[in-house]
């Protein structure tokens, strides 16, 4: 006795495939607008991370030579005097103070507004009235503002700010000064258009000026 075995030959139409990569099609254009949006947010937060830790680094340089500002060392083989330790000025500032026993710098940190920079140039004196002045550096870049404020002290006695708070420059007039606060305001660098344009990040900082507190000359 024979035994048929019957297979069943039905395949895969060609509508069946048809939606099978429509479906595919679909998934994979997905995943890849979420991979596409994925990586545009972590480009843009690595644009953020990278201009506020360059503020910080630019922050961190300014208050390095303001900590200086009126330095002076008081020895007997110096022959430096500093006059003038604090120049003011609302988007401007210029520290001296006393290098070495013959050597005064002189350091002016401005925006340049059409460049859209943060520049530190050093002016180096000798003490038979030689000047050589650097260039300017460029010490951030983005910069949309650069803002000073004062802490200034009227009475030379106590070396300590007024309780006025902080003043623009224009009413320091001829008092000490001996705190200044500094607003550093800079954009990341928009190097694909493409990226959402990212909101710029400000950083606002106060020093004393430690040796404009101990100075007594005013």
């Amino acid at each position: 006795m024979r035994t048929r075995l019957v297979f069943n030959q039905r395949g895969v139409t060609l509508i069946e495939m048809l939606v099978v990569l429509v479906i595919s099609a679909l998934l994979v254009g997905g995943i890849y607008r979420l991979f596409v949006a994925q990586t545009r947010a972590y480009t843009v937060q690595d644009q953020v991370v990278e201009v506020q830790q360059s503020i910080r680094g630019a922050m961190e340089i300014m208050l390095r030579d303001f900590r200086l500002a009126g330095f002076d060392s008081d020895s007997i083989n110096s022959r430096i005097d500093i006059p003038t330790p604090v120049l003011v000025g609302d988007h401007s500032v210029t520290v001296s103070y006393e290098y070495d026993d013959t050597t005064q710098f002189t350091v002016v940190y401005q925006q340049d507004a059409a460049a859209q920079t943060l520049t530190r140039q050093l002016t180096t004196t000798k003490d038979d009235g030689t000047t050589v002045a650097g260039p300017q550096e460029v010490v951030l870049l983005n910069v949309e503002a650069l803002d000073f404020m004062y802490g200034v002290d009227a009475n030379p006695v106590d070396g300590a700010m007024d309780a006025g708070g902080w003043i623009s420059a224009t009413t320091v007039n001829n008092r000490k000064v001996v705190a200044v606060q500094v607003t550093l305001t800079a954009r990341a660098a928009e190097v694909n258009p493409d990226l959402q344009v990212t909101s710029p990040r400000t950083l606002v900082t106060a020093v004393t000026l430690r040796n404009q507190c101990l100075r007594g000359d005013f």
